[in-house]
């Protein structure tokens, strides 16, 4: 035996709360993709900073003894573009970090025409 019939209309009533439920669900893993986008995005831009803040150390030390090497300033360069971050504060630190690298770069005299020789 099948279910008792109800009042009229409460079978299309319970297919549209069904189907209703269902939008939160979908909208709930568009956000979590995207939470997780900007967390990837945060993670590449915190090992870009660290990777320029240790070129930058190792540069430092070079400085100190011999001289930079030539392989470093184009590492460095190579890490002036790259992921900057999603969330706001990062952005900026990230930025900061790759202008000082910049600004390194360019008391060394290196530039595009430097880095395709």
């Amino acid at each position: 035996l099948g279910p008792a019939p109800g009042p009229p209309g409460a079978e299309a009533a319970a297919e549209s709360a069904a189907a209703g439920a269902a939008a939160p669900v979908g909208l709930g893993l568009l956000g979590l993709q995207d939470s997780g986008d900007r967390a990837a995005r945060d993670q590449a831009a915190r090992r870009r900073a660290e990777s320029i803040l240790q070129e930058l150390q190792s540069l430092q030390r070079e400085l100190l003894h011999d001289g930079p090497d030539m392989n470093r300033l184009e590492r460095l360069a190579a890490l002036e573009t790259g992921e900057d971050g999603a969330d706001p504060s990062l952005r900026d630190a990230v930025q900061s970090v790759v202008l000082r690298a910049r600004v390194e770069l360019a008391r060394r005299g290196w530039n595009a025409s430097v880095s395709k020789k």
